[in-house]
């Protein structure tokens, strides 16, 4: 138990010091990551990886790490999350158009955290709002959605992260969650039928990044009133909506 802590609290030090350094010096490769923290490369490039997945660094020329979205915006002390905010007009938009329960979700490490939904109240049988619920992204629709969106090596970081912070190995398949990855990347649109919770179907789209966070909308509703008419008409939607709000918030 020890043992794990003081791995916990080491990686968090890490990462601190690489975007101290970061916002110091205004770039950083690989290699001097691995020197400043006297790691492997590898090591150096999950660390990174996993910080521009979630918005502090971006990758610049020469393939060297800058300031993201996330750390170069004020933390200013907000009653409502600048996501959520600028986000629900198209959460109302998309609502409007299915009829049914959806939400905005954001990507944190590999979990997804749902910040705003609308509830269909006209259906007696109906999905409720899981508003501040996290939930794992590999097996919700709205988490392979924004993983989908992450190269190849920046996804296996996140989890290769998370199975040495809980010191054992999560139960997820890689291989399985990339050929999920690969699907949703050609159909634009991600889905679950009852892997996050029993008798639930959903559809998904990745918004992008918008205010440094890595942002979704999502779909859902129960699988017993499921149609292939009604699974059209989400997945249409959902992708439609997701697209506009890209267009107009993400970055």
């Amino acid at each position: 138990m020890i043992r794990n802590e003081e791995q916990r609290v080491e990686s968090v030090h890490r990462a601190l010091v690489l975007l101290k350094v970061v916002a110091e010096t205004g770039s950083l490769s690989v290699t001097d990551a691995a020197k400043i923290l006297d790691v492997n490369p590898s090591t150096a490039q999950r660390l990174l990886a996993t910080l521009a997945g979630d918005g502090f660094v971006a990758q610049g020329e020469r393939k060297r790490y800058e300031p993201g979205p996330a750390l170069l915006r004020p933390s200013i002390p907000q009653s409502v999350p600048p996501l959520r905010t600028r986000a629900r007009p198209y959460l109302e938009r998309l609502f409007q158009r299915v009829g049914e329960t959806v939400h905005i979700t954001a990507l944190v490490g590999t979990e997804v955290n749902h910040l705003d939904g609308i509830e269909a109240s006209a259906h007696s049988l109906r999905f409720g709002v899981r508003n501040g619920v996290r939930l794992p992204a590999h097996v919700t629709a709205a988490g392979r959605a924004m993983l989908a969106d992450l190269p190849t090596e920046d996804v296996n970081a996140r989890y290769q992260i998370e199975m040495g912070l809980q010191g054992a190995a999560l139960p997820v398949d890689l291989k399985q969650l990339h050929e999920e990855l690969t699907k949703t990347r050609r159909q634009q649109v991600a889905t679950n039928f009852g892997e996050s919770e029993p008798g639930v179907a959903a559809f998904a789209a990745s918004i992008g990044v918008i205010d440094g966070e890595r942002a979704a909308f999502v779909v859902a509703l129960p699988i017993a009133r499921l149609s292939k008419a009604a699974a059209q008409k989400c997945t249409n939607a959902v992708k439609i909506t997701a697209a506009e709000a890209a267009k107009a918030l993400a970055g």
